[in-house]
C-alpha cells in the first residue's frame, strides 16, 4: 500500500535528521504547533487566491507533520498527551485547508461555484469522518487501518492542486476537490466495513462459544 511504503521512507529519513535536530531546545508539541500555524497561512493564502503559495507553505506544514512524530521518537519525548494533541490539531489543520478552498470558491462563477463548494464540504465531513472512525473503533478495541486515501494521501493530493491551481483553467485543482470529495467519503466506508467484520466475527465467535457450553452442560445432564 503506498501509506504504509511512503510513510516508512519518510519516517527513516526523518528521524535520522531528527536525531540531528534532537539536541536543540525545540520540542515535538512546539513542531505540531509551527505546522498548525503553516497550516492556516497556507488556508488564508488559498482563501486570497494565492494557490501556488498556498501549496508551498502547505509543504512546508506537512514536513512539520511528519516531523514532530519523528522528533519524539528521536529524543524519546513520545507522550500520550503529544499524540492526543498531534491527532486534534490535524483536525484543525484539514478542517482549515478546505475552509480557504471554499473562501476561494465563492469567487468562481455560478453554476460550477456551487457544486465545488459541495465538493469542498463533501471532502471536509469524509476526511474527519475517516479520522473519526478509526478512533472510535481502536477505542472499542478494534483495528482499523485500512483505506484507500488516509492523510498522506490527501495532503499530498491537495498540494498538487493548490500548486497547479490555476493551471488549464483550474480544472486540475477542480477535479482533485471532486476526487476528494468521492475518495474519503469511501475510506470511511472501507473502515467501517473493516470494523463490522471483526465485529461480526467476534459475534459468531461468542455464539459458537454458547452453543458449546449449552452443549456440555446437556451432556452433564
Amino acid at each position: 500500500m503506498f501509506t504504509t511504503r511512503f510513510e516508512a521512507w519518510v519516517r527513516r529519513h526523518a528521524e535520522a535528521l531528527m536525531t540531528a535536530l534532537g539536541r536543540t531546545p525545540l520540542t515535538p508539541n512546539q513542531v505540531t504547533v509551527v505546522g498548525l500555524a503553516l497550516t492556516f497561512a497556507a488556508a488564508g493564502l488559498a482563501a486570497a487566491g494565492q494557490l501556488r503559495w498556498a501549496g508551498v507553505v502547505l509543504i512546508f506544514a506537512g514536513t512539520c507533520d511528519i516531523l514532530d512524530g519523528a522528533l519524539a521518537r528521536s529524543t524519546g519525548a513520545a507522550y500520550p498527551y503529544g499524540a492526543f494533541l498531534d491527532s486534534t490539531l490535524d483536525r484543525y489543520s484539514e478542517g482549515a485547508i478546505y475552509l480557504g478552498l471554499a473562501a476561494y470558491f465563492v469567487t468562481i462563477d455560478p453554476p460550477l461555484q456551487e457544486w465545488l463548494i459541495l465538493a469542498t464540504l463533501s471532502a471536509l465531513a469524509g476526511s474527519f469522518l475517516v479520522s473519526y472512525v478509526r478512533a472510535r473503533a481502536q477505542s472499542l478495541g478494534f483495528v482499523c487501518k485500512t483505506g484507500l486515501f488516509q492523510r498522506p494521501e490527501r495532503v499530498v493530493l491537495t498540494v498538487v492542486g493548490l500548486l497547479f491551481g490555476t493551471a488549464f483553467g483550474g480544472w486540475v485543482l477542480y477535479g482533485i476537490v471532486f476526487l476528494l470529495a468521492v475518495v474519503t467519503n469511501i475510506t470511511a466506508l472501507q473502515r467501517i466495513r473493516e470494523v463490522w467484520l471483526q465485529g461480526r466475527a467476534q459475534r459468531l465467535e461468542r455464539e459458537r462459544e454458547i452453543k458449546a457450553r449449552r452443549a456440555a452442560s446437556q451432556q452433564v445432564q
